[in-house]
Formats: C-alpha cells, sequence, structure tokens
C-alpha cells in the first residue's frame, strides 16, 4: 500500500510518529508513504519510508505559508492515482481540502492525520498576542478561524478515514460530528530500538557526580509550565539538599528564556538546575539514563489534554520510574503500567512525590522495570506500527487504485 504524505513537519524530523512510525515501521507492515513537505536545514537525509518530495523555503514566515502550499497544491496536481492507494495530510487544513478534491476527482482513498489542534492553537496564540501585535494577531486568526471551518465543517466528515493523537481527542473531535467509529487513536510511543538501554550508556558529565538526578526532556516553551519544577526543587531541597534537575530542551521564545532563568535564581534554585539546551537524541538519553526519575509536567487545557505527551514514555522505554503530571494521555499510562506517580501539575505536588520516589530505590527498580515491560507490549512502535497497519489494510482500497 502506497501513501502521499504531506505534512506540516520539515524533514528531517526527530517526531518518532513521523520518523519511526512511517519511516521505518510501517514499511515493514507494506504501508509505504511518499512524504511531501519542505526541506529543514541541516544535513541532507534520505526518506526512509518512500520517496521525497520537497521544497526549500526562504525565511519569512508569511512568505514560507504561501510557498509550501504552493508545493502542495503542485504535487497534489501532478498526482499520478495509479501510483497511489491513498492521499493522506497531516495538520493542515487548507491543504486537506485540496487533497480532499484531488482524492474524489482520482478515485482514492483520502485519510486525514490529526495530532495536534493546529486552528485552536493559532487561535489561542492570537488572543494572547492581541489586535495590537498587528499582523502577529491577524493573521493566526484568520488561519485559525478559517482552518477550523474547514476541518470540521468540510475536511473531517467527508474523510475516509481519520487518525487523532489520542481517546481524548477522539471524544474533541466526536463532539463536533466525527463518528467516534471513523477514528482512530495513534499514541505517541518510543522507538525501542533506538531508545534503548542497552544501546544508551549513562552520561559521564562530571556535573552529574554525588548528585541525585531527575530530568526534563522536551520543549520550555510558556505553554509548557517548567517553572512549576524550579518550585518543586525550592520544597524539596530540604530533604534532598544534593537534588540536580538536567534540563534537556530549550525553546525558541528568548525573553521566555530569560524569565525562567530568573525564576530559578528568584526561587534560590539556579546552582541546582542544569540547563543543556537541546543535544542529539542520543546526548539527551545519556542524560535520562544518568537520571533517578524522568520528569513530565504538562498543564492542563483543551490544548494539551488532547495530546499525547511523548517524555514520559520515553523514560520508561530507557528504565526510569516517572513522576507525571495529569494529563490524561499520561495518567492512563500510569494506571496501566504502574511505572510511576501521576499528580496534579504544583510545585508542592511535584516535591511531595519525588521526595518520597527517592526515599525507596527498590520501588523506583520496580517502577522502572514495569515501563520498560509496558512500552514494549503496548507503546513501542514496533507493536502500534503493527496496529497501524491492520488499519490501514481493513480500509477498503479504492477501485483501480495501486496494489487495490
Amino acid at each position: 500500500m502506497r501513501l502521499m504524505y504531506l505534512t506540516a513537519e520539515a524533514w528531517p524530523t526527530h517526531r518518532p510518529d513521523v520518523l519511526a512510525l512511517f519511516g521505518r515501521y510501517l514499511p515493514r507492515h507494506g504501508i509505504h508513504a511518499d512524504l511531501v513537505t519542505e526541506r529543514a536545514a541541516g544535513p541532507d537525509l534520505p526518506w526512509p519510508g518512500g520517496r521525497s518530495l520537497l521544497c526549500r523555503l526562504p525565511g519569512g514566515r508569511a512568505a514560507q505559508h504561501l510557498l509550501k502550499l504552493g508545493h502542495n497544491l503542485r504535487t497534489l496536481a501532478g498526482i499520478d492515482a495509479g501510483q497511489y492507494d491513498a492521499i493522506q495530510v497531516r495538520d493542515m487544513s487548507l491543504t486537506a481540502l485540496a487533497g480532499l478534491l484531488v482524492a474524489r476527482l482520482k478515485g482514492l482513498r483520502f485519510y486525514y492525520w490529526l495530532s495536534y489542534p493546529q486552528s485552536e492553537g493559532q487561535i489561542d496564540r492570537a488572543k494572547k498576542r492581541g489586535p495590537r501585535a498587528g499582523l502577529r494577531f491577524w493573521f493566526p486568526l484568520l488561519q485559525g478561524v478559517v482552518g477550523k471551518w474547514l476541518l470540521y465543517r468540510v475536511v473531517l466528515p467527508r474523510a475516509d478515514h481519520v487518525f487523532v493523537q489520542s481517546r481524548q481527542m477522539q471524544l474533541d473531535v466526536a463532539r463536533q460530528g466525527v463518528p467516534m467509529e471513523k477514528m482512530t487513536p495513534v499514541p505517541m510511543g518510543v522507538d525501542t530500538e533506538v531508545a534503548n538501554p542497552e544501546r544508551i550508556a549513562a552520561s559521564v558529565d562530571e556535573r552529574l557526580r554525588g548528585k541525585r538526578v531527575v530530568v526534563y526532556l522536551g520543549v520550555t516553551d510558556p505553554l509548557r509550565r517548567i517553572d512549576v519544577l524550579f518550585e518543586m526543587l525550592a520544597a524539596a531541597r530540604d530533604s534532598v539538599p544534593d537534588i540536580l534537575l538536567v534540563l534537556a530542551g530549550d525553546t525558541e521564545d528568548a525573553g521566555h528564556r530569560a524569565w525562567l532563568r530568573e525564576q530559578a535564581e528568584r526561587l534560590g534554585v539556579a546552582d541546582q538546575v542544569l540547563w543543556l539546551g537541546w543535544r542529539e537524541p542520543d546526548e539527551a538519553w545519556a542524560y535520562v539514563r544518568a537520571a533517578e526519575v524522568g520528569l513530565s509536567p504538562v498543564p492542563r487545557g483543551f490544548l494539551l489534554d488532547c495530546g499525547s505527551p511523548t517524555k514520559a514514555v520515553e523514560y520508561m522505554g530507557l528504565g526510569l520510574p516517572v513522576l507525571v503530571s495529569d494529563n490524561p494521555d499520561q495518567q492512563q499510562v500510569i494506571e496501566e503500567s504502574g511505572a510511576g506517580i501521576c499528580v496534579p501539575l504544583c510545585g508542592d505536588r511535584f516535591a511531595a512525590a519525588l521526595v518520597g520516589l527517592l526515599a525507596a530505590p527498590p520501588t523506583m527498580r520496580a517502577m522502572g522495570e514495569r515501563g520498560r515491560a509496558y512500552v514494549a507490549g503496548v507503546r513501542s512502535y514496533e507493536h502500534i506500527a503493527r496496529s497501524v497497519a491492520g488499519v490501514y489494510h481493513g480500509l477498503a482500497p479504492a477501485p483501480g487504485a495501486a496494489g487495490g
């Protein structure tokens, strides 16, 4: 089975639900995807899941949107229907409308992959900026309003199938009138052939020596509320004076980065934070392997409740017990696996749970073992790909399509 897959992410990407799922694992089950997107800066890596149909974009953000849309439309217009079974679009409403029309004209199936409520996110971002921001308010607001209407009123009701990020997202989309049975939740997983404790050695960074190391791996954008982890440190340091928080990640918002450092100074925990910034996956995972507990704070709210955070299951796959906030997907993972503790996102609650974990090494070891077993059986991309491939093969092929 072959898909034309148009994605919002540039290539190369570290997104495992693109790289691992479609690039490595689904081809083993006979699902191949030709990737349509822009070329990211950096090394020119081959796309392993099929052909790559890439464009280069200039630096200006508005021009990027228009030129990428033009690339998507040209590629769709030139599609050879005899080579494909379906067109699939990820997180792009306007491109999805064009993809739906072309699929119907060419007799192909059309699938939509919804990994994040992009339109609602654009509306939320515009409202936070306010009208005084000028085009930085009106452009995302227009994108969001039009995109939301197109997605829920035109595209999803007419798609042959919709892949969503989580069970919560499936419920949210169903409230917009899309039948539950038309959707398949595909949560985030772990590429256990890469993120494997037998392959990744613990970091020997001298700054970790003699410390009780806890780790956060991921973005530090304002939406993520990483400052709660500084409140956790301030509340926990009397019980665990040698605690060290490793932050392996960053934000593109320079102002917010400076604000985070100010918060660490204000709370008196700056010396207990190791700021690594972005690192290559293997290097970041080495710090995870050197830690005792993996942290995954995810604030509650519509935009993040429907997500499936990657951090917790990555920590678990590397054998680490986890301390997570009560995001619906994270709560489900902890209840099913017994691999950690789930509490509301609050500095004091995180501190109390963390102090209790660090005081019980046998409990942490048992949690780490349960986490690895859970990931291998439920959240590895080997397992997820087998399930997703079954959905694709179960969908009736379009008449006359390749492989039909």
